[in-house]
């Protein structure tokens, strides 16, 4: 699966989708490091790099911001490059016509920024060696590279009642999250830095969002239950996305506070409000709670769950789409709850020669 997830909501008061949840304080941290972080002298251009872009939706405002400070800083013809990365199977083509056709694309704004693309894991070095000025990453490494096990009896590890699947799959998190980081301080330039927004962890270990996995757990089992679904498939069905807490985002860079030349500068988890909760607060529309919910849930994971059904059967996953679709609304509708969403903003700084 592409290393990026969608997270744009669906707004039910007709805002910007591209309105992401904690999109509003990675964009000032991005911006505040594309005012501050070294920049090499004409002609080389200014080195932005993405990583885990999948339709580049979730980049182009905070990029965008990026471009607008550094231009402050250098002359309208001095060159920025943006680096677009992702695995091979991501869909390059709906990336690059984001890019053309988003009114938001910094293509539109800037024409002395040039885009491209590399379709290779950020689990690797897969730019030149301190040649990144600025690095952005959003909703992107919470995906796990692989599912270290079976997961028993749900689809997401971190509601598993199973201790050892838990620690499994914590265990996988933390080397993720070590290569992703090692990798980075090697493309880093002196100086340069990096903002990642992904999902953060309660102090208890818990994930959020609990009323959404619940109500999928029990749309899905009635599904099966409906035999529209069968037991089997729904024990393919898996979530491989973790959260986690400030302790482990620090651990690659313990005892010293250094890890590969990078240093923290600012990590904070925290929740982050639920919108679409605040908007029934209001209007007291459980429908359109729980619709929006839904729609942000099938455009985010529904793909991934319904990697479980035969590939050839087209026409039955958009069924069977459509039915989970419909039960999870049903259940939502009947029972409103708030979403807690713990949110991580890191900032990662390479240390200067």
């Amino acid at each position: 699966m592409p290393e990026s997830s969608v997270v744009v909501q669906p707004d039910p008061i007709g805002s910007s989708r591209l309105q992401t949840v904690g999109l509003r304080t990675a964009t000032k941290l991005f911006e505040q490091a594309a005012a501050e972080v070294p920049l090499p002298a004409a002609p080389r251009p200014v080195v932005i790099a993405e990583y885990g872009s999948g339709n580049a939706h979730n980049g182009l405002l905070p990029i965008g911001a990026g471009i607008a400070a550094l231009r402050k800083r250098v002359r309208p013809e001095h060159p920025i490059a943006v680096t677009h990365t992702d695995i091979p199977d991501n869909d390059f083509s709906a990336l690059f016509r984001t890019l053309r056709d988003d009114p938001f694309s910094y293509l539109r704004t800037d024409r002395a920024t040039f885009a491209s693309a590399v379709g290779r894991s950020y689990l690797g070095q897969i730019l030149p060696s301190e040649g990144v000025h600025l690095g952005w990453s959003a909703w992107a490494i919470h995906w796990l590279s692989r599912m270290p096990s079976e997961i028993p009896d749900h689809i997401q590890p971190s509601y598993s009642a199973d201790a050892q699947v838990r620690a499994a799959y914590a265990r996988q998190a933390a080397h993720d999250w070590h290569e992703f980081i090692a990798f980075r301080g090697r493309e880093l330039s002196p100086g340069g830095r990096l903002v990642v927004m992904t999902m953060g962890q309660h102090d208890d270990g818990r994930l959020g969002l609990e009323p959404l996995f619940d109500g999928l757990m029990r749309a899905l089992s009635g599904l099966q239950d409906q035999r529209l679904l069968t037991a089997e498939e729904l024990r393919r069905m898996r979530l491989p996305i973790v959260g986690r807490s400030e302790a482990d985002f620090r651990s690659p860079f313990a005892p010293s506070g250094r890890f590969e030349r990078l240093r923290i500068t600012h990590l904070v988890v925290a929740d982050e409000p639920d919108r679409f909760w605040q908007q029934y607060q209001n209007d007291r529309d459980a429908t359109a709670f729980a619709k929006s919910w839904v729609g942000f849930t099938r455009a985010a994971v529904f793909d991934t769950l319904l990697e479980a059904l035969d590939p050839a059967d087209a026409a039955r996953r958009s069924r069977l789409a459509d039915a989970l679709e419909a039960a999870l609304t049903e259940l939502l509708v009947a029972a409103p709850e708030p979403m807690p969403i713990p949110v991580a903003h890191i900032v990662v700084e390479k240390q200067q020669r």
